[in-house]
């Protein structure tokens, strides 16, 4: 991948930006170093105020893509990969955030989708430039499948290092456009059906009090047979208890 450097745009740079309503932030402007997206054009880091639109959709053959919904609804997808990717969640596949959000890991979607439609069969294409605010990195992709337009999204991903993790946060908005994408399909419908997660919280599910290595303590949630993720560690004595009466604490975050 070639890096792209930028650097301090000169008053004619400045000026011919202005033109598509990107708005030039101050002291990130008279940085040396831009990040990169995973596409190989250059991620500029944001103000604490500016929003705006960084990257031009590809200019290749795929170009059209970027626009295109051709074959939407024209008919459905063969049984066989209709049936891999309605089938029910594998229940050992789903984890859950601290916080109570149910969610199966980025990766298995992929894996899905290869076995419904094979590597190479299925693409999320660009729709349009990264949108860059404060701390967050957003950008809408389309799902092609089997060449057929399949649903479209926009995915974003909060950063907290503005110089060094804009990298790191586009690929993650493309791992979340991607998610979105598979509801159309089918794909894990079970995690945003109410019924299914409490029930599966009062199974499989319990809350513990979590203590950082800072020493804050804080009500988390965790699987039966996981334990938590560090910083946190369970507090001797925790008093662990089910999900089986909550389900605000699950509720829908942004993210998905």
């Amino acid at each position: 991948m070639q890096r792209t450097l930028l650097r301090m745009p000169s008053i004619l740079t400045r000026q011919a930006l202005k033109p598509v309503g990107m708005r030039l932030p101050g002291a990130y402007m008279q940085s040396r170093f831009l990040a990169t997206s995973e596409e190989g054009h250059a991620l500029q880091a944001p103000t604490q105020s500016s929003t705006f639109q960084l990257d031009e959709p590809p200019t290749d053959g795929t170009a059209s893509l970027t626009a295109s919904f051709a074959g939407a609804s024209t008919e459905a997808f063969p049984r066989e990969a209709a049936e891999i990717l309605m089938a029910p969640i594998d229940e050992a596949d789903v984890e859950i955030k601290p916080d109570g959000l149910l969610y199966l890991p980025e990766i298995k979607y992929r894996r899905i989708l290869n076995r419904a439609f094979g590597p190479g069969a299925w693409a999320l294409v660009p729709r349009g430039p990264h949108t860059v605010s404060a701390k967050t990195l957003s950008r809408e992709y389309a799902l092609f499948c089997l060449g057929r337009f399949a649903s479209v999204a926009r995915g974003e991903q909060d950063f907290f290092d503005a110089e060094n993790g804009l990298p790191t946060a586009s690929e993650g908005v493309k791992s979340n456009a991607m998610l979105r994408c598979c509801k159309d399909l089918g794909i894990a419908s079970e995690l945003w059906d109410p019924s299914f997660i409490r029930d599966f919280k009062a199974r499989n599910c319990v809350q513990v009090w979590g203590v950082s290595n800072s020493g804050m303590k804080k009500l988390l949630w965790r699987r039966n047979d996981r334990t938590l993720d560090a910083p946190w560690k369970e507090s001797d004595g925790s008093a662990a208890s089910t999900a089986s009466s909550s389900y605000s604490s699950n509720k829908y975050t942004k993210k998905y």
